[in-house]
């Protein structure tokens, strides 16, 4: 079992919600045709190759019933039958040719298509809000886009050459019984060929109930899987190795008692069908045999019948399986497709135009928010941004500070006022344009598991390399990457966890150098420096910041002194307003954050850590 994992999955009580589940499943079908059609000249010589294909197949018994017969001493002559030989070798081979011929020439009808659907969801699961991904579970969502291409794949290769061929194969076969045998023997081959699609899909429903619920316990103890290892220092700070592996036993010994049942199932099917299957063979060899003894029948007639049965039986066994296959096809695709379905809960309006180029201005107009309508989080908050000019927002943890940068790169919308640039409500123009403007140094830098050149390249990908090495002096930390062995090839681990804080941040603001962007935000970019780190970049930062519209999200106020207008937030509101000067005038909530810091400053001077 890999290590993924999925959003949280919701069994559902039996007889609620799986019948027009059940009924859903098939929609995913049509959604394939137009890949079938885009290719429909390969589809089309694939069926060709499928036709000859099952010809050639059951041409065989009826050549190898001529063979028998010509070499009866009692009916016909005593020469070896070479002509016939030979025909029986060439179908044989030919059955296999056009088989395969037909797979070589369908399977990039098939890769096509699962290319085309994954990347539709990953396209959408990008253009997704925040939110959905604050919710979901990584590995569960991979684990079902995997898990649905398979499908596609599956279910194109099933219905086309696996359905379609057993059906073309039963009409042949039937076809020859009916010609040149009695009632009986089509009555019985089509009796058994009935019980036992309607045993088969009637035990396959309940199967179906059971392999879903599997499924979600196999992704959810993934999803334990997962998590505890993104978080192993987290797990090892607090000893609970052995409380982790508890966990996903759990959720192991769920999935364990499902699979179980999956299985027994399955044993359960293979039995019923063998049954049907055999109980039809012996009648119908029984009926052969009497035609033998009273000499209506020769000995080919008798060999004919049982390699017709035994053709006939292999794709009926294999039919069973692909219907199992086709049916779990469609519950994986369905997953993968619901992905599709989920809303974009910030979507472009039809008519929303990009940002006119040139300088930028920001406006924060009565701005109400909230992640949860049970909880304001901001509180009728109004400022301006005026083009080139940087102004700071401070304030106590979980004053929503942060949130203002989120808002502004509309990874929610407002839920009262408005969000201008330029004038312009953020919600009439493109997403794409409006972050294409704004560049950001988070509070907290997660890196790409690949190397620096790389996650400094992000920032622009279209920059050659002496960009991202200027970026990179700009940020003071190209020293310390020509330091490393691989220097600009070093990788950074996943998350970035080779490297420190400090080394991960000044990477992030390498990145938004190279961006050079029309709107600069830093959330509290310095905070995992040094502070003589802090004073070479926040100059740096100044430096860059000129020309620019500029927000800074601070914790330390000395790196904002600066700021042409500094806003003071207190649980989601504005208390207080104006330049660092005016603001220690007023004696208020921001003279006493600057108090604060300077004795803890002091304190830290006098103390060395």
């Amino acid at each position: 079992m890999s290590f993924h994992h999925s959003s949280a999955a919701v069994t559902l009580p039996a007889g609620v919600a799986e019948a027009p589940r059940r009924r859903n499943e098939w929609r995913v079908v049509p959604l394939l045709l137009p890949y079938l059609w885009e290719y429909r000249y390969r589809v089309a010589t694939a069926l060709v190759f499928l036709i000859i294909a099952k010809l050639a197949n059951v041409g065989v018994p009826l050549v190898l019933k001529n063979v028998v017969d010509a070499l009866d001493p009692k009916t016909a002559m005593l020469a070896m039958p070479l002509a016939l030989l030979a025909a029986y070798g060439i179908l044989r081979f030919s059955t296999t040719l056009f088989a395969e011929l037909r797979d070589m020439v369908f399977v990039r009808v098939t890769q096509r298509a699962i290319r085309r659907v994954a990347l539709t969801v990953f396209r959408h699961l990008h253009a997704l809000s925040l939110r959905f991904h604050l919710e979901r579970q990584t590995g569960g969502v991979s684990r079902d886009i995997e898990r649905g291409t398979r499908g596609i794949s599956t279910l194109m290769s099933y219905m086309l050459f696996s359905i379609l061929p057993v059906i073309l194969e039963f009409v042949l076969v039937a076809a020859v019984l009916i010609t040149r045998f009695d009632w009986r023997f089509p009555v019985v081959t089509f009796t058994a060929v009935g019980l036992y699609s309607g045993f088969t899909i009637w035990i396959t429903e309940w199967r179906t109930q059971i392999r879903r619920r599997a499924n979600e316990l196999d992704s959810k103890a993934n999803s334990r899987a997962i998590d505890s290892l993104l978080n192993y220092e987290t797990v090892k700070y607090f000893n609970n190795e052995d409380f982790e592996a508890r966990r996903y036993d759990d959720n192991l010994r769920n999935y364990e008692g499902a699979a179980v049942q999956t299985e027994a199932s399955l044993g359960l099917l293979n039995i019923g069908q063998s049954l049907i299957i055999a109980s039809a063979v012996t009648a119908l060899m029984l009926l052969a045999s009497q035609g033998v003894l009273n000499q209506s029948l020769t000995i080919g007639d008798l060999v004919l019948v049982n390699a017709l049965l035994i053709q006939l039986y292999i794709p009926l066994n294999h039919l069973g399986m692909v219907y199992r296959e086709i049916k779990q096809s469609l519950i994986d695709m369905d997953r993968m497709f619901r992905l599709l379905e989920e809303n974009r809960e910030v979507a472009d309006r039809p008519d929303a135009r990009d940002i006119s180029s040139g300088p930028t201005a920001v406006r924060f107009d009565h701005v109400n928010f909230c992640y949860d309508p049970k909880r304001q989080i901001l509180f009728d908050v109004s400022f301006d941004i005026p083009v080139g000019s940087k102004v700071a927002v401070v304030g106590h943890s979980g004053s929503g500070k942060s949130t203002l940068a989120r808002l502004l790169y509309r990874f929610y919308d407002v839920t009262g006022g408005a969000l201008r640039i330029n004038g312009s409500d953020i919600r009439d123009i493109r997403q794409e344009s409006l972050r294409a403007a704004i560049g950001i140094v988070p509070q907290d830098t997660v890196l790409f598991n690949d190397t620096i050149r790389y996650n400094i390249h992000y920032g622009r990908p279209d920059a050659d390399e002496d960009e991202v090495v200027e970026a990179a002096r700009a940020a003071h930390i190209h020293e310390f990457i020509e330091s490393l062995p691989d220097k600009y090839e070093a990788r950074v681990g996943e998350r970035g966890l080779k490297l420190s804080g400090g080394e991960k941040q000044r990477v992030a603001i390498a990145r938004a150098i190279l961006k050079n962007p029309g709107i600069l935000i830093f959330d509290e970019a310095t905070s995992a420096l040094d502070s003589e780190t802090e004073q070479a970049i926040q100059a740096e930062l100044d430096r860059i910041a000129r020309g620019h519209t500029t927000l800074v999200i601070a914790h330390r106020l000395s790196t904002i002194m600066d700021a042409d207008q500094i806003i003071v937030l207190d649980a989601g509101r504005i208390v207080e307003r104006g330049t660092h000067r005016e603001l220690l005038e007023m004696d208020g909530a921001y003279a006493q954050m600057w108090a604060l810091q300077q004795q803890e400053q002091q304190l830290a001077v006098r103390v060395p850590a």
